[in-house]
């Protein structure tokens, strides 16, 4: 299990306050670093990996949709501002921000 020394600098790095709970995260912490270290020894020798940031693996395509323009319906900004509960000609009044 790590010691109180360790659990507070890594709270410090992660920028948390743990206070009374030290004694939890001594445990989780321990637990969490075990599992990693038993990743460690994992053969991942023939595996491909899943991303790879080098241009071979990116795909050189729009695959975002063409812009288009929508007509607006005919009465969409009469509609807007009858609904609207304070107006003045085709204006929206609003409360003042500044």
């Amino acid at each position: 299990m790590i010691d109180k020394k360790e659990v507070r600098h890594i709270a410090d790095l992660a920028r948390l306050h743990i206070g009374k709970e030290e004694g939890k995260f001594r445990k989780d912490l321990s637990f969490i670093l075990a599992y990693f270290e038993s990743l460690k020894e994992s053969d991942t020798g023939g595996v491909e990996p899943t991303f790879h940031p080098t241009e071979k693996f990116f795909k050189k395509i729009n695959v975002a949709r063409e812009d288009k323009e929508a007509p607006w319906p005919e009465d969409y900004v009469k509609k807007i501002i009858a609904s609207a509960p304070d107006k003045q000609d085709s204006y929206i009044k609003v409360k003042a921000v500044f």
